[in-house]
């Protein structure tokens, strides 16, 4: 398969999984509140496995973005996926794993309402969320294991925004976006 055959067919998948989730009856159930995208490029694809299992222990409904092969994929059309997701409010959250990370949050960030956070300890969990209400998460599948992840994972879902000066310099944040969407 050529290397544009492949990446066809990744965004045929990739709008498969968006338009199986909008009021189809293999959507999860439950509430956006509780449901999170979870995607993964090649890279990312056994951590994504382990946390989608995981995640379900925790109560949350997962909608999978894929990937679902170990075929190399371009992390761009996943990130996509999953922030789409989450700035349609059909997902209060979104977490995407790649080789680093840092390519997904950078693509995850293009979308409108979507703050992406790239985090690798429970530091940067706390903060991301606490500070900076980020609602998508990239990790780096090849960079950290994967009892840390879990630990990334459940700390960033349980921590709170925390409002006051934070909220102020969202709201800033957010503003510079609006600066730059076309009408």
């Amino acid at each position: 398969m050529q290397e544009t055959e492949l990446s066809q067919l990744v965004r045929a998948l990739v709008e498969k999984a968006l338009a199986a989730t909008a009021d189809s009856p293999s959507a999860p159930a439950g509430s956006p509140e509780k449901t999170v995208a979870l995607g993964a490029d090649h890279g990312g694809l056994a951590m994504k496995e382990d946390l989608k299992g995981y995640l379900a222990e925790l109560g949350y409904a997962v909608v999978d973005c894929g990937t679902y092969s170990s075929e190399p994929v371009d992390y761009p059309d996943l990130a996509y996926a999953v922030a789409r997701l989450v700035a349609e409010g059909r997902a209060a959250r979104g977490i995407m794993i790649d080789g680093a990370g840092i390519g997904s949050c950078m693509a995850a960030n293009k979308v409108p309402g979507v703050r992406a956070a790239m985090c690798y300890d429970l530091s940067t969990a706390v903060n991301s969320r606490e500070h900076n209400d980020a609602n998508v998460l990239t990790l780096g599948g090849g960079l950290i294991g994967a009892n840390l992840a879990r630990q990334i994972v459940k700390t960033w879902l349980s921590t709170a925004f925390g409002g006051g000066r934070h909220a102020r310099r969202v709201d800033k944040i957010m503003d510079i976006e609006r600066r730059y969407l076309k009408p």
